[in-house]
């Protein structure tokens, strides 16, 4: 039979116990709160009026339906309130001793059949159960904040759990509203054990002065469609349970890549703890604001664009999906655009492809037929490179084959002007291998655009240890004027956005071939749980399991860290041919 929870216990009233309180306490259920003293309660009841009172502004609850959810929420500094508790979830700061002081607590108080779950993010279930005499009444339930926003529950089954008691959770959080994945008891469960390596791997190109904290957080965003950016995230999360989080699971898992960055003690010991202490990343104007304030490490506005040379002409080569992409953002933004393809048929593909998209775009009402004509009479479509001796910018956006590359760019440093600033589109392969091919690799730069290029904002401009200092200005400025969203970072493989989405894509691939959790679940963790505009098996589908397997190979060449070499299973899916949606199956078949 299943049980039912009437009335539930939720121990500590912080940000998260609060919301967990208010989760409660909406659906119509009995709750206790629990806190050390009289001021930890005073706040805890703060955090619930003031979070309710949001909602009643917003339309989202009526006055008496507040004050109704309030009158559900009573209070104590007494653990031994629980005793009739049918249900109880501690929400405690991530120390294992405390929070086994408690259980051992809670053991004796609470009625035989009352299930005892813990909120942890990180830390082992099973420590936790066995400071109990009745471990398999023990589960973890860890919900995501903000509580009452975030639809995402993890249940968490140790090795002793007994199956009734995931099954009556199970169904008690759908009765919430949530959405449950239900999971074995490793360090991070699935979400965060996906988001902290990342986040790690975040604070290691900031440390390492690869990127500004801006142009990280900005990439993630405008390239991923992510909510926010890892180091905003880590200021919002807070340093310090960042660095708690990293290092419960690097001493579980010995895996570097969860090996806490250094920065992280340092700020740390400095005060600098992310929003709640003013500082971390960024600054904020108070303790606990969501407002950022410039800083002695905001950049200037306008200033890496001083010294730009002037360009008017584009030439781009290419005849792919990217190069004509590329072709309608430099038109459109009013440049005279010179398209060369291999053949005529190329070519016209090219110009039906823009002119395709710019009708869609008069249909929409977002583009006048002035300006679509406009448009396309700058396209000169061609099959000679010799037409690109007199443009002042080249943009290449021709196959990823290094080889093919190389012959590209020694053609155009024989065939464009003195002063012609050279871009590869590539998303992977070395700029300054590009650069090497030509007797000009200070007019050679990274300009990485996103597929679709029409679409997407972000451009990451890449610069080599030659590249001169007025060509990267002048890729930023043309970037602007296009419209786009630029980033700066270095010739590294997989520069900002591939550098930091990969390993993570992996990491889920390495969780599913250990059969962890299903890639639906996993899926469900990243989008319900993180906000993430699609999981990564269906982002990794789309992508193309080919073109995933390639980038993370060369991540792994490059870095050597054993943490990025490609998982076996994406290997064995390329291999059997199974390259995503493309191909009709990849991680899930397609009709």
């Amino acid at each position: 039979m299943t049980r039912e929870f009437q009335q539930v216990g939720v121990i500590g009233l912080g940000t998260m116990g609060a919301g967990i309180a208010e989760v409660f306490a909406r659906n119509g259920l009995s709750v206790v709160g629990i806190e050390v003293d009289e001021a930890a309660v005073a706040n805890g009841r703060g955090h619930l009026e003031n979070s309710t009172g949001r909602a009643v502004a917003r339309g989202k609850l009526s006055e008496q339906e507040q004050q109704s959810l309030l009158g559900r929420v009573t209070y104590s500094t007494d653990l031994n309130a629980l005793a009739d508790a049918d249900l109880v979830v501690e929400a405690v700061p991530e120390h294992l001793e405390l929070k086994r002081q408690i259980f051992t607590q809670l053991d004796k108080i609470c009625k035989a059949d009352a299930v005892l779950a813990t909120n942890t993010s990180s830390l082992s279930v099973t420590e936790i159960a066995v400071a109990t005499g009745r471990p398999g009444k023990v589960v973890g339930l860890h919900f995501f904040n903000p509580a009452p926003v975030m639809k995402l529950v993890e249940v968490i089954r140790s090795v002793v759990t007994e199956q009734d008691v995931v099954d009556d959770v199970e169904t008690f959080v759908q009765k919430l509203g949530k959405v449950d994945v239900t999971i074995g008891d490793r360090a991070g469960f699935i979400a965060n054990a996906l988001l902290f390596g990342y986040l790690n791997h975040a604070a290691s190109l900031y440390e390492s002065r690869y990127a500004s904290r801006e142009d990280i957080d900005a990439a993630m965003k405008l390239g991923c469609g992510l909510p926010m950016g890892p180091l905003a995230l880590l200021d919002l999360i807070g340093l310090d349970t960042s660095y708690e989080i990293l290092d419960t699971m690097y001493k579980q898992s010995r895996d570097r890549l969860h090996a806490p960055q250094p920065i992280f003690k340092q700020m740390m010991t400095a005060g600098l703890l992310g929003r709640k202490s003013g500082r971390g990343f960024y600054t904020y104007d108070a303790e606990g604001s969501p407002n950022v304030v410039d800083d002695a490490l905001t950049p200037a506005t306008d200033a890496a664009v001083e010294g730009a040379r002037p360009v008017s002409t584009v030439g781009v080569v290419g005849a792919g999906t990217m190069a004509t992409g590329i072709v309608e953002v430099f038109a459109k933004a009013g440049y005279d655009v010179v398209c060369v393809a291999r053949s005529d048929e190329k070519a016209a593909k090219v110009v039906a492809g823009v002119t395709r998209s710019l009708e869609k775009g008069v249909q929409r009402g977002k583009l006048t037929e002035a300006d679509r004509d406009a448009t396309l009479a700058r396209i000169k479509a061609t099959m000679s490179l010799d037409d690109l001796a007199r443009v002042q910018l080249v943009v290449e956006a021709v196959v990823e084959d290094l080889a093919v590359k190389q012959a590209l760019f020694s053609n155009l440093d024989d065939i464009c002007a003195p002063g012609t600033v050279l871009a590869t589109t590539t998303s992977s392969l070395p700029v300054i291998e590009c650069a090497a091919a030509t007797s000009r690799p200070g007019d050679v730069i990274g300009m990485h655009f996103f597929n679709p290029a029409a679409i997407m904002k972000l451009v990451e401009v890449v610069t080599t240890v030659a590249t001169a200092a007025d060509v990267e200005a002048t890729a930023l400025q043309v970037a602007g004027k296009i419209g786009k969203h630029a980033v700066r970072c270095g010739d590294r493989a997989g520069f900002i956005v591939n550098a930091l989405l990969f390993p993570y894509l992996n990491d889920a691939v390495k969780m599913l071939e250990a059969h962890y959790a299903s890639a639906d679940d996993i899926d469900s963790a990243m989008k319900v749980g993180c906000g993430y505009p699609m999981g990564p098996f269906e982002l990794l589908d789309v992508v193309g399991n080919d073109v995933s397997l390639a980038i993370e190979r060369e991540l792994y060449l490059e870095f050597r860290e054993p943490g990025f070499a490609p998982a076996p299973l994406l290997e064995h899916l390329v291999t059997a041919g199974r390259l995503g949606r493309k191909t009709g199956k990849g991680f899930r078949d397609y009709s």
